[in-house]
């Protein structure tokens, strides 16, 4: 098998997942069980296996890290900062799904607890998902208007 001498990224995906509207918007965060960020909030989210899709990845996570299946999910956008991830080099693929209203979430997998926020009151933010959370409420703010 061929390799390149390229240093290969690390991918994952990560998922903004609002319920509500106006006032009562939320969004769900995870709180992370293991390092990086111990305790830290974060959004759902994880690495990409080797035979998986990008989509079934976030599909996977959500449903691992919170309980939540059967959400429509969409591509954000890609976030690539050399140094977003303590880890090492990590591309992560942002998808965001929008709910009427928050919906039962549990902590498991690597998640120790879930919870539905409000976006104008966030905790503080593991890895760069403070930047995450803005750039998909501008998304989901200019589909409105």
């Amino acid at each position: 098998m061929y390799t390149y001498e390229y240093p290969r990224p690390l991918v994952s995906a990560d998922v903004v997942l609002f319920a509500g509207k106006g006032e009562d918007l939320k969004v769900l965060l995870i709180r992370r069980k293991n390092e990086p960020f111990k305790d830290r909030w974060a959004l759902p989210g994880g690495f990409l296996d080797e035979r998986e899709t990008l989509e079934a990845c976030a599909a996977r996570e959500l449903a691992e890290e919170t309980g939540i299946t059967g959400v429509a999910l969409e591509q954000l956008r890609a976030f690539s900062d050399p140094d977003r991830d303590p880890r090492g080099r990590v591309i992560t693929i942002v998808f965001m799904g929008v709910l009427d209203q928050p919906i039962p979430a549990t902590g498991a997998d690597d998640a120790a607890e879930a919870k539905w926020w409000p976006v104008d009151d966030l905790p503080p933010l593991a890895f760069d998902h403070d930047r995450v959370i803005p750039t998909a409420l501008d998304r989901l703010r200019r589909r409105a208007s």
